[in-house]
């Protein structure tokens, strides 16, 4: 069995998906850090925290669930974000159905390789940087890619989400 180099970055199944879908992404960890809040996650890696996303589940009025994703620096407007979907009210996922649900753990969930695929929305200033960053799908992974290549993995629209 070989043995792991100290600075390799263990794949996770978003990484897979990235892989068999032949998009470029660059993969990151901060797993030897405490970090754990978003904007300590931008800070570790020395980027921008507006170009750092939180992915958050929320379930509407309806019974639907809808993916947002939005800067690590932002809240969730939740009327804007009902408006985006066509929803007349949503809230957010209770922590204990997050992994039922997608099959991720809260501060490790990933837009890419849920359970399921939901109705899934980035802010809109997610299309002002070359790259963003995103859950790898695991608590101390990140992964940087274009979203114009995201776009050729999962689908999803662009709104104005935040407070």
């Amino acid at each position: 069995m070989a043995k792991k180099d100290k600075n390799e970055i263990e794949k996770t199944n978003v990484m897979r998906i990235l892989d068999a879908a032949k998009v470029p992404y660059t993969a990151h960890s901060y797993a030897n850090t405490d970090a754990i809040a978003g904007k300590d996650v931008a800070s570790v890696m020395g980027e921008d925290p507006d170009c750092v996303f939180k992915t958050l589940v929320t379930v509407a009025k309806s019974g639907e669930h809808y993916v947002f994703v939005i800067p690590v620096t932002g809240e969730l407007d939740l009327k804007k974000a009902a408006a985006a979907v066509g929803e007349k009210a949503i809230s957010m996922l209770k922590a204990k159905d997050l992994l039922p649900l997608t099959g991720y753990v809260h501060g490790g969930c990933s837009p890419v390789g849920m359970k399921k695929f939901f109705r899934t929305t980035f802010d809109e200033t997610a299309i002002l940087f070359d790259t963003i960053f995103f859950s790898a799908g695991k608590i101390g992974y990140q992964i940087e890619m274009n979203i114009d290549d995201l776009g050729k993995v999962i689908e999803f629209g662009t709104a104005d989400l935040t407070v």
